[in-house]
This record gives C-alpha cells, sequence and structure tokens, in this order.
C-alpha cells in the first residue's frame, strides 16, 4: 500500500504552540490520532484568527474542510508542547490546502505533517463560493 508523502513548503506563515494535555494521550500513553485531528483544527482557528477571519467569516463566506491527510514521524507525550506551523499552499478556484508541520518545542522533533484541503463556501448560498482575493493576497504575500 502507498503510503502518504506531504511535501512542507519552504517557508510557513503561521505558528502557535499547544499543550499536550492528558485528555490527548490514548492506551499506547501517547497522543492519539483523533486528537492531533483535533490539535490541528485549533491551529487553524488560531490561524485564521490571526489575520482577523473565522470559520464562518473569511471576507463575508466560510471554511469548510474538503479533505485531509497526515503522515506521522514520531510520538509525542502527556506534558510536551507542539508548535503548529501553517502555510496556505495549491490555491484552485474554491479553495486551498493548508499544509501544516507539528514539531515538539523544546526538542525540535517533528512529530507530524499534513494538510487540510479547505473549500470557501456560502453558507446562505448553500454553495461553493470563490476564494476570496484579500485572503489569498494576504496569506500569499507572507510567505
Amino acid at each position: 500500500m502507498a503510503r502518504i508523502l506531504i511535501d512542507l513548503p519552504e517557508h510557513f506563515v503561521f505558528s502557535t504552540e499547544i499543550p499536550i494535555y492528558i485528555s490527548h494521550i490514548n492506551y499506547g500513553h501517547h497522543l492519539d490520532n483523533a486528537a492531533l485531528v483535533s490539535l490541528v483544527s485549533e491551529s487553524r482557528v488560531r490561524f485564521l484568527n490571526s489575520l482577523g477571519y473565522t470559520e464562518l467569516d473569511v471576507e463575508g463566506v466560510g471554511i469548510v474542510v474538503a479533505d485531509a491527510a497526515l503522515q506521522y514521524k514520531s510520538e509525542a507525550f502527556h506534558g510536551e508542547t507542539l508548535v503548529f506551523a501553517m502555510a496556505p499552499a495549491d490555491f484552485n478556484k474554491y479553495g486551498c490546502d493548508l499544509v501544516w508541520q507539528a514539531t515538539e518545542k523544546v526538542s525540535g522533533r517533528e512529530v507530524a505533517r499534513g494538510k487540510t484541503g479547505i473549500l470557501f463556501f456560502d453558507y446562505q448560498a448553500k454553495r461553493p463560493a470563490s476564494v476570496p482575493t484579500g485572503f489569498k493576497a494576504r496569506t500569499v504575500g507572507l510567505s
């Protein structure tokens, strides 16, 4: 079976730190995969907030997650702090990927990397919306 391979951008435009709580740990005593997806979602919200947006209002339209992929590089444990770095990539008419990398703060060890495909969405019309030009200009300009 082919494995998922995620290429990272040269530069990330945003980073945030999130501690690993005991509720993030599974029976194997390391970061649970569902918890990692939740931490990536928190990072995405923080990224949007750093630009003055929310998931329901990016220049008048919202976003939905269209797809997601992740690749584990090492375990992470209770008490560690993960640094999530994020950057938009692969823009198309209706969305883009948010590529991310999670590293352990103290050691710099890479824990995981991935991408979340976002689709801009007009919730009132119930249909996809074009990528807001301001969002693209602001985030591409950060790289």
